[in-house]
């Protein structure tokens, strides 16, 4: 049995989430679909994290076993030629055996787009959240700061999350671009919890606005309460970026290239 390993990206507006469900359109069970149709046996994907329904992903990598024989380099046109138009494969790789594309990932980066034009920009609606509202980008920068570091962050978790033990991760980037109309979230770290990017833009917006201070994240990050920070903005404006493994840096965010 081979290991392959896929950068595979998605538009995920008409996807149920990654991970496979009963009767629902899953970007795990569409690989798996047409994995299935090329070798012509079972084939399960695994992902490096599992997005929520809407979130889209540029640098989602994947990991599946077969015996099949198709040269490592052809699995990306064979895939992209029978995949439906809203999933592409960038590249594919044949990996040691101990490579899992979930365990052995050592950061992810994601980035999220808003759209700030007083009318929404309507090109833009299936990929970034639109804000009308005047936002303070030095505001939110300086409680992104804040935000650096290694920290508990079940203030940024949902409620909802499964996660039982240790909440605490290494932000190691909290960047804040605007490009012309459009401002970009971009945060890098060790892991992320459920709906951690969501709740961290949706906090930040509410500072950009005034409706809180930036000197407040400190206490929001102490209290390890979900109540104590923002909302969650929606799944739209969120792209999963990139995966590292360690022998590789986080790719640098081109924010005009995404979409």
């Amino acid at each position: 049995m081979r290991k392959i390993r896929l950068t595979v990206s998605y538009d995920g507006t008409d996807f149920s989430g990654f991970q496979i469900q009963p009767n629902r359109r899953t970007v795990q069970g569409v690989l798996q679909d047409a994995l299935a149709k090329l070798t012509k046996a079972p084939v399960h994907v695994v992902g490096a994290g599992r997005t929520d329904a809407g979130v889209h992903a540029y640098g989602q990598v994947v990991h599946f076993e077969t015996d099949s024989r198709i040269p490592v380099d052809k699995w990306p046109l064979a895939l992209n030629a029978v995949l439906p138009p809203d999933i592409v494969v960038r590249e594919a790789q044949e990996v040691d055996r101990a490579f899992h594309a979930r365990y052995s990932a050592t950061g992810k980066t994601y980035v999220y787009r808003v759209d700030n034009r007083r009318y929404p920009d309507v090109l833009a609606r299936r990929y970034a959240y639109h804000v009308p509202h005047a936002l303070d980008v030095e505001r939110m920068r300086a409680a992104a700061r804040h935000l650096l570091g290694r920290h508990d962050f079940t203030s940024f978790c949902s409620a909802k999350t499964t996660v039982k033990g240790d909440r605490i991760r290494h932000l190691r980037r909290a960047d804040i671009v605007v490009r012309g109309q459009d401002i970009w979230f971009c945060f890098a770290a060790d892991g992320f919890l459920y709906n951690m990017v969501r709740i961290l833009v949706g906090t930040l917006l509410e500072v950009g606005q005034g409706m809180r201070d930036p000197e407040a994240i400190p206490a929001i990050l102490a209290a390890r309460d979900r109540a104590a920070a923002g909302k969650t903005a929606p799944p739209h404006g969120l792209v999963l970026w990139s995966v590292s493994y360690g022998d590789d840096a986080h790719n640098p965010v081109d924010f005009a290239s995404i979409f």
